[in-house]
């Protein structure tokens, strides 16, 4: 026994002295967790976007009038969903929680926060901090200055062609990923990146993109990501709470790749914004033509050799149900965006159901659903 004991002990020195040799410290928070969930902001550190004077969302004549298909509700359920709600004509319709959750519960954006991290960096060009997208990240991030790396520029990273060789396995306690997710040093991870494609020739989903294109956004502004996101969307779309955004430590970088915590009816100011095409309430926030960019279809080729028309800038297109387009997390978080019928839904959540056609089967299910009923 005590030989055994002492083998134990050993081995856990080993253990610990290779991981904080190697910088894989991060390992232990994930085994620890095992999967991201939607309330994972309670074991992050989170910087603060501030609100500013609340602009209420009314809610409409129609408001818990409009009843949720049995079919439709028989499927929010079996995904475990914790927040429903559908606006149209700006106004909220339909509004429904499960699992204790309320209109002020925070939960995790995930990768939604990808199309808010877009905007921003639609913001930065337009007040000059950034001179084009197709400015070269290098002007910015020393890591970028030379060779390969000094061909990414800001499009490519927004379009999820910058060609480099991020690794967005969700599966692995070692992928690049994870060690965004649970490590301590995003700069680094982000960086760290090797150039394996030319920049704009093929889209791949890297949220390291989105995670680099963070890092440039605080680099052009001098501000932090949330400071930022405050200026530019939380107080000007009069946000009714403060938002969190997780961060990789006390006073680190806001893991901008995903990670926005709020509640359903903030985070449908953004699909508001986006279905107005950057107009809130008669003020034009970002130019309508940069909107029509960020939703557009990309005509680059993906590694199938398709073209990525399911994707635009930093959010996903429904490629086969015309104009229709959204934001999209991990564990089916959802901003869809109906023009057609000027209505936003919004889905938060625990689970996502079966692949289709580069979308998911609820997606489907909601934007069907809307076009025909709403």
């Amino acid at each position: 026994m005590k030989i055994f004991l002492i083998i134990i002990v050993c081995l856990a020195v080993i253990t610990v002295t290779l991981t904080t040799l190697t910088g894989t410290n991060y390992i232990y928070k994930a085994l620890r967790y095992l999967t991201a969930d939607i309330d994972d902001y309670k074991i992050f550190d989170n910087n603060i976007v501030t609100s500013g004077v609340t602009q209420p969302i009314p809610n409409s004549s129609q408001y818990k009038k409009i009843e949720i298909p049995n079919e439709v509700n028989a499927e929010l359920e079996k995904i475990n969903s914790v927040a429903f709600l559908v606006l149209k004509n700006d106004s909220v319709v339909i509004e429904k929680y499960w699992k204790g959750y309320s209109d002020s519960s925070y939960s995790n954006s995930f990768s939604m926060a990808k199309t808010i991290v877009g905007l921003l960096t639609a913001f930065a060009v337009k007040d000059g901090s950034i001179k084009s997208f197709d400015e070269s990240i290098g002007d910015f991030l020393p890591e970028f200055k030379d060779g390969d790396k000094s061909k990414i520029t800001v499009r490519s990273l927004l379009t999820m062609s910058s060609g480099t060789n991020w690794d967005e396995s969700y599966g692995s306690p070692f992928s690049t990923t994870t060690e965004a997710y649970y490590g301590t040093d995003l700069y680094k991870v982000a960086t760290s990146v090797t150039p394996v494609k030319t920049p704009g020739t093929e889209w791949r989903y890297k949220s390291g993109d989105t995670q680099l294109l963070g890092l440039v956004l605080e680099k052009a502004t001098g501000k932090s990501l949330s400071a930022y996101a405050s200026e530019k969307l939380w107080k000007p779309l009069g946000a009714e709470h403060v938002a969190l955004w997780s961060t990789d430590k006390d006073v680190g970088n806001e893991k901008a790749y995903c990670c926005f915590n709020t509640n359903a009816r903030d985070f449908s100011r953004i699909g508001t914004l986006l279905l107005h095409y950057g107009n809130w309430h008669g003020t034009q926030l970002l130019d309508s033509s940069v909107i029509e960019l960020f939703t557009a279809p990309l005509s680059i080729k993906d590694e199938e050799n398709e073209t990525a028309n399911y994707y635009g800038y930093q959010l996903w297109r429904l490629q086969d149900r015309e104009g229709v387009f959204y934001c999209r997390g991990i564990l089916g978080q959802y901003i869809i965006v109906i023009p057609q019928k000027n209505v936003v839904i919004v889905r938060l959540g625990e689970m996502r159901g079966e692949i289709k056609s580069h979308s998911f089967e609820e997606v489907y299910t909601l934007v069907d659903w809307a076009l025909k009923d709403l």
